[in-house]
């Protein structure tokens, strides 16, 4: 560690007595002073240990370190006077050097990383002999300017360019969704989910003034329990069956209720659904007789959602607020999961709660425009 001494004249003793004993001076002064005149080492006064002068100024060994070491390298005259802070403008990138970063970052990241950051751009950058030096902050702004975030990736579902199978079946749904109500031809959106089955290792802690709840971060699986649920946005109504497995035989018996439990009355069901392997009509004839599945597939209109367009499906949106609200928890077996989704169900229709979907056949061939194919003329 470099070791500062601090060697005073007389006339630099005077000027700092004068200070300290008279005058209207800054905080910073006077501690300086202070500082100064007892850490002197020219032997025209007496030195007091850095340890001592902490104690008595009520200031850091740091502190003392710093105004000794200005003393030594920028004189006695900058120790009384707070140094300029010069204030440097971050240096830019010309046009040229910009194109090549946000190229790069739109790239594949090197082997060994998943995904690029700002160090891994800057150093590329130099290494590439696109500039000479760059600050990972030139790089912050410069991407946060082009609205580009490398690190991040995001979970989506992509649906394909130009494809005239998407298009058609998505127009063809937002027409079913802009159907009015209609109490004998009823518009239901159904979707399912699974959820894992999960119980505490350890007791949590419940919440105290000045304290939240806490549990431990271990858990233990209990296996999975599936969700069915079907919803009519312009009801309000939602129904949830909660099951062990999600087999062809299992939807099935869903379709059943539906159609015999909660809709018993009403002429035909409009259902709306993803397009899986199992939402079959066929999967009826797996589960009941052929009288029994015939009679249950005249009573539905099957709509599917275009693969990759799940998000047209407006059961999802209710769905996301049964797992926020009610299955965003630790439930360790299926018969609390069901108890506690009925509770939710019935809470939920009783506000009678709607959706108010108002994306359209108009709003998509702006948006989506490039999902419909081009027409050579």
């Amino acid at each position: 560690m470099i070791k500062y001494r601090v060697t005073l004249t007389e006339e630099e003793r005077g000027r700092l007595s004068a200070i300290i004993s008279k005058g209207s001076h800054s905080a910073q002064q006077y501690r300086n002073a202070y500082i100064l005149l007892n850490c002197d080492e020219s032997g025209l006064g007496e030195k007091i240990i850095n340890e001592e002068v902490s104690r008595v100024l009520k200031v850091s060994m740091r502190m003392i370190d710093r105004v000794k070491q200005r003393f030594v390298e920028d004189g006695f005259e900058a120790c009384l006077d707070r140094k300029p802070i010069i204030k440097t403008k971050a240096k830019k990138i010309d046009g040229e050097a910009e194109a090549h970063l946000i190229a790069l970052s739109c790239g594949k990241a090197p082997e060994g990383f998943s995904k690029w950051s700002l160090r891994l751009l800057a150093d590329k950058m130099v290494e590439l002999k696109y500039v000479e030096d760059i600050s990972y902050e030139t790089i912050r702004k410069t991407l946060k300017k082009n609205e580009l975030k490398p690190w991040k990736v995001k979970g989506w579902v992509i649906p394909p360019h130009q494809s005239s199978d998407f298009v058609a079946n998505m127009e063809h749904l937002l027409d079913v969704c802009k159907r009015p109500y209609s109490q004998e031809f009823p518009v239901v959106c159904m979707d399912e989910s699974p959820k894992q089955l999960i119980t505490e290792t350890r007791l949590p802690i419940p919440m105290k003034p000045g304290q939240d709840a806490r549990e431990d971060f271990e858990y233990a699986r209990c296996g999975v329990a599936n969700i069915f649920l079907a919803s009519e946005p312009l009801n309000g109504k939602r129904y949830v069956e909660v099951t062990e497995r999600k087999t062809k035989t299992d939807w099935a018996k869903f379709i059943k209720q539906i159609a015999d439990d909660w809709y018993p009355k009403v002429t035909k069901i409009t259902l709306v659904m993803d397009n899986l392997g199992t939402h079959k009509p066929a999967a009826l004839y797996e589960a009941f007789e052929p009288k029994e599945a015939k009679r249950l597939r005249d009573r539905f209109e099957f709509v599917y959602t275009p693969k990759h367009g799940s998000w047209l499906n407006m059961a999802e949106i209710e769905l996301n607020v049964l797992m926020g609200q009610c299955l965003n928890r630790r439930i360790d077996n299926i018969k609390k999961m069901q108890k506690e989704v009925l509770a939710w169900q019935t809470h939920r229709n009783n506000k009678e709660a709607t959706i108010n979907w108002q994306f359209t056949n108009d709003d998509a061939r702006i948006k989506l425009k490039r999902l419909y194919p081009t027409i050579l003329t």
